[in-house]
């Protein structure tokens, strides 16, 4: 928050963003993810299924055009805050923080290009959450395929859903 923010009482533009990412980080936190989608419930399945979640939404808001540019910049600045604050809780120092930062927006950025291809209509959603969500092991079939159905109906809720509630905070529940 800036000098003047707090000097004057004025919200930060992230602000009004706040409960859209703790949306997406409560709905990667699902258990669910977890135990029947085979996510691995450690440090990387948990920023690997947040990014999955991240992902699905900046490119719901991508498909906008520049309506949502704004906004969209600002949710992944939020990301980028939280994994800051994350990384800092567990131990990671100052002088090293910046280079885990930078490698964790390349791949939320490799995940946004992954999942732009495996999303659309005629993509393979399969292929692209193997290789970042899973991150090339295979977990078993119905783990595999639990998370495909569940993110894929998320995008397809995502695509009925105006940009504008999604902004809000209004995302559609996961299946």
């Amino acid at each position: 928050m800036s000098f003047f923010t707090r000097l004057f009482g004025g919200r930060e533009p992230r602000d009004a963003l706040q409960p859209l990412y703790c949306m997406v980080v409560a709905r990667a936190r699902d258990p669910q993810w977890y135990v029947q989608g085979g996510v691995p419930d450690t440090q990387d399945g948990r920023f690997d299924m947040i990014a999955a979640i991240l992902a699905l939404i900046l490119l719901r808001l991508e498909n906008q055009g520049d309506a949502f540019g704004p906004q969209s910049a600002l949710l992944a600045e939020l990301f980028v805050e939280d994994m800051d604050g994350q990384l800092r809780e567990l131990g990671v120092g100052d002088i090293v923080v910046g280079k885990h930062i930078g490698k964790m927006m390349g791949a939320l950025g490799g995940r946004l290009a992954a999942y732009r291809d495996g999303f659309k209509p005629d993509g393979d959603a399969r292929e692209s959450l193997l290789r970042n969500l899973y991150r090339g092991t295979e977990p078993a079939d119905d783990a595999v395929n639990y998370s495909v159905t569940r993110l894929e109906q998320f995008s397809a809720a995502l695509a009925e859903t105006p940009g504008a509630d999604i902004v809000s905070g209004t995302v559609p529940e996961l299946a």
